[in-house]
């Protein structure tokens, strides 16, 4: 059964220095908190992992904490670059960042391997490409049914995935509904995983279209009221568009960054 914890309890035995960490969410539901306290307690070498990494990977990257990233997209969505993100990059500011860039489907397709126990995902979604000239985990492999040329990529399987959802019952089952993405398959693929969610409740009221990890499934459950905050929470909070526009002028300048972390490290949990 999942545990029930405080957020800084949970980060603090869930998330180590080099770990592989996972903070998914689809444009709704981004574990934002959670990635602030691992900010707080300052974690260092992570490896991050994240289909379409924004401002809180931005954040993560910019505070020093990664030195690797493996993705399929970044950008503060609608509004443009990561700065911190291209200053670690083009810059090795705060420090050198390594990259493995894979399509969405790709990323999806690995994450459903380390699921699903499998050493390797197969897939058509690179031919055409040129991705896999620079990315080392892109590899072809031939189908020994009908001979066609395919994509193989390894699974994904986290030392922790962390998720924000809706809410939880007192045993740690997860319920979320709403613009999902691979919430699910990270959890499922990690070997550990953390579940921030708006609210701990006596019992799961049905909702149609909802997922629900069972508890064997998650390690520790946090209630974080807004801890997808600036992204939403369908049926508690909407999207704070302010935010994302206000995080260019601040991500642009270092020292203007380094004021925000600042802030950061001081908030309580």
């Amino acid at each position: 059964m999942a545990e029930i914890a405080t957020l800084a309890d949970a980060v603090g035995e869930l998330v180590a220095d080099g770990d592989v960490v996972a903070l998914e969410g689809f444009t709704h539901l981004i574990p934002v908190a959670a990635g602030h306290e691992i900010i707080r307690q300052g974690r260092r070498d992570l490896t991050l992992v994240r289909m379409t990494p924004d401002i809180v990977y931005d954040q993560l990257i910019g505070a020093g904490c990664a030195r690797k990233l493996v993705f399929s997209w970044g950008g503060n969505p609608g509004v443009g670059s990561l700065h911190r993100f291209r200053d670690a990059v083009e810059n090795g500011w705060p420090r050198a960042l390594e990259i493995e860039e894979h399509s969405h489907a790709g990323m999806a397709n690995r994450y459903v391997a380390g699921a699903s126990g499998l050493p390797f995902a197969v897939l058509r979604g690179y031919v055409g490409t040129d991705l896999a000239s620079v990315t080392a985990s892109i590899k072809p492999i031939t189908c020994p049914f009908t001979g066609e040329v395919l994509t193989a990529v390894p699974a994904l399987n986290p030392d922790v995935t962390i998720v924000h959802a809706q809410r939880a019952d007192r045993r740690g089952n997860v319920q979320l509904w709403g613009l999902l993405g691979v919430q699910k398959e990270a959890v499922l693929a990690a070997r550990r995983s953390l579940v921030t969610v708006e609210e701990v409740v006596d019992e799961l009221t049905p909702v149609p279209g909802a997922v629900v990890l069972p508890s064997w499934a998650v390690t520790a459950v946090a209630e974080v009221p807004g801890g997808a905050h600036p992204s939403y929470a369908q049926g508690y909070s909407e999207r704070d568009n302010a935010y994302y526009a206000a995080w260019d002028a601040i991500s642009r300048d270092r020292d203007g960054f380094g004021a925000w972390v600042e802030r950061i490290r001081e908030a309580a949990a």
